[in-house]
């Protein structure tokens, strides 16, 4: 069993966010938190909720991406119990939304 204290310190949003520069848009190769779709991280005790977008609502990797997402977390933030993956539509993704990073990584600077 995990030690509370050490479990708390490591499950933290910092933390889940990074795990997630390891998830990559199949179609663009880029991270999903460069590519600007997530939009928040919930930690609430061993529980984590992911807040995202894909870049089109019609997305056929949707579940892919998903189950990406919740493997990174339970991969690289140590002690969760529960990864809820929600995909939201509003606002709708664009590529404003990419970061530097992303743009780099797609040629686009």
């Amino acid at each position: 069993m995990s030690d509370p204290a050490v479990t708390s310190f490591l499950l933290n949003p910092e933390t889940v966010l990074a795990a997630l520069y390891e998830v990559y848009d199949p179609e663009l190769g880029v991270n999903v938190v460069d590519l600007g779709l997530v939009y928040g991280v919930q930690v609430e005790g061993r529980q984590v909720r992911v807040t995202m977008t894909l870049t089109t609502p019609g997305c056929p990797l949707h579940d892919s991406i998903a189950t990406a997402v919740e493997e990174a977390v339970r991969t690289y933030a140590p002690g969760v119990q529960d990864v809820v993956v929600d995909l939201v539509w509003d606002p709708p993704w664009g590529p404003e939304m990419i970061t530097p990073a992303g743009l780099r990584e797609l040629g686009w600077e």
